[in-house]
């Protein structure tokens, strides 16, 4: 293999081994400004963009034991990484698609696992990890709460029965 398309391959592997999930793309009627323009929107989520041909893409996710995304691999792809939140990213390009009528998300993968564009659609649909993270907080917690919530009003009952003893012997006296 030619030195250039060695550091291609090494560049593809570097940033799939290290994001835990990647979107592939269909940029094709997407100009150069579009896609600077969605490199930019991707950047703060912790997204990156990058274009290569579709052959060493599915080599590299073969050699990366990920499900077979061959499928996915028609046409001109951009291979989207990210090391945030999934869904933030998913809406983000959802939205970008929305905008640029000729791109579409052919799908993508997640932790080795291939997703569909209706998967991406409804990844997109998610809230935030940190709101999902509260609700699971909130579950937990509820019956503990709801324990605490019982012993007190033991507790109580119990001080209501002394009190009124209490009152019923200062009566007496």
């Amino acid at each position: 293999m030619r030195p250039e398309k060695e550091a291609i391959m090494t560049e593809i592997t570097t940033r799939l081994r290290e994001a835990p999930y990647a979107f592939l793309l269909n940029y094709s009627g997407l100009t150069v400004s579009g896609m600077s323009e969605l490199r930019q929107a991707i950047a703060p989520l912790g997204g990156r963009a990058l274009v290569a041909k579709n052959t060493m893409v599915g080599k590299v996710a073969e050699q990366l034991g990920w499900e077979n995304i061959s499928s996915m691999l028609t046409g001109p792809t951009a291979v989207i990484t990210g090391k945030g939140d999934v869904s933030e990213l998913a809406k983000l390009l959802v939205k970008f698609v929305k905008a640029h009528e000729k791109t579409a998300v052919k799908g993508a993968c997640l932790d080795g696992k291939a997703l569909k564009s209706a998967d991406v659609d409804a990844l997109s649909t998610l809230p935030p990890r940190e709101a999902m993270l509260g609700v699971l907080v909130g579950t937990v917690a509820a019956p503990m709460t709801q324990l605490v919530g019982v012993f007190n009003q033991k507790l109580l009952s119990l001080l209501y029965v002394l009190k009124a003893v209490e009152t019923k012997k200062n009566q007496a006296a």
